[in-house]
């Protein structure tokens, strides 16, 4: 992936050590180092994005806790990760600009918060275990350049391509943010509906993110032609490492659809194709019919 080419964004900041608070999702986070590529990606995608706002026992939105997020300074670019993740970003705010543009709104960009140890969000605290993720709270995504550091030394040469789908899936979720998408989520699981399971609305989220990154991966190499053999396919090899079934087989010896939060191997590759090939955002509405 030619990723020299992308724009740098301005909206990346720095938020340095943390404290390591406990991690959301009431601890499933894992630590990250030695682990295999395939738990790597688990730490990004297995995960239901609902959780990361905090709730009362009766399933509301409980209020963001009283301390304020660390005030982040912008990110130092000599850095080639953090150039890097500044040239991704740039991309996706052209991009979904133009998308937003098309469709008569304006794009909000969200700000990318780079970490170490720990961060205080407006969603709560977060340690480095949870892996990148999206604050709704802030519109901010989060993410431990380690972590990063960890997936290139396990994808070597297919490594830019594969952290590049990563920071989009997770402005996918920004992008769900700004059309409603989390609002309507939530509005529906406070009425009781089934977020978990191979129907459940977690599943539905998260692979209309993975089609959102398809749409996005399509649009930038449209205007940058960045791609190189190997990029497309290594991003699907991805997207199947990482099913729900793919996971619990490795993880547990068994599937068990119930439980699913992300979608099978089989439908994080169709919905990820299925943004790239079209690059249209309509053709990502995972919520209505069969997924």
């Amino acid at each position: 992936m030619l990723w020299d080419k992308g724009r740098r964004s301005d909206n990346v900041e720095d938020a340095g050590t943390g404290g390591g608070g406990p991690s959301f999702g009431g601890g499933r986070g894992l630590g990250i180092g030695g682990i295999i590529l395939l738990a790597i990606l688990g730490l990004v995608f297995y995960k239901d994005p609902t959780a990361l706002l905090s709730q009362d026992g009766g399933g509301s939105l409980a209020p963001p806790q009283a301390e304020a997020p660390r005030h982040a300074q912008p990110a130092e670019s000599s850095d080639p990760q953090v150039d890097f993740v500044r040239a991704i970003l740039g991309e996706t705010e052209d991009t979904w600009g133009e998308i937003f543009e098309a469709n008569g709104h304006q794009y909000v960009q969200p700000k990318l918060v780079l970490f170490r140890n720990g961060v205080q969000t407006a969603c709560g605290s977060a340690s480095s275990a949870v892996g990148p993720f999206y604050c709704p709270g802030d519109q901010k995504v989060y993410l431990d350049l380690g972590f990063f550091q960890q997936m290139q030394q396990q994808f070597h040469e297919s490594g830019d391509f594969a952290r590049a789908y990563v920071i989009a899936h997770e402005v996918g979720h920004h992008v769900q943010n700004l059309v409603g998408v989390f609002d309507k989520v939530n509005e529906a699981r406070r009425r009781g509906a089934r977020m978990e399971g191979a129907n459940g609305l977690s599943v539905r989220q998260e692979l209309q993110a993975d089609c959102f990154a398809g749409v996005w991966a399509n649009h930038s190499q449209q205007r940058q032609h960045w791609l190189q053999a190997g990029d497309i396919e290594s991003a699907l090899n991805a997207a199947t490492a990482i099913g729900d079934d793919r996971l619990q087989e490795q993880g547990q010896g068994r599937v068990v659809p119930d439980s699913f939060t992300h979608g099978t191997s089989a439908q994080r590759v169709k919905w990820f194709k299925t943004g790239f090939n079209s690059g249209d955002i309509g053709a990502c509405n995972t919520f209505s019919g069969s997924i």
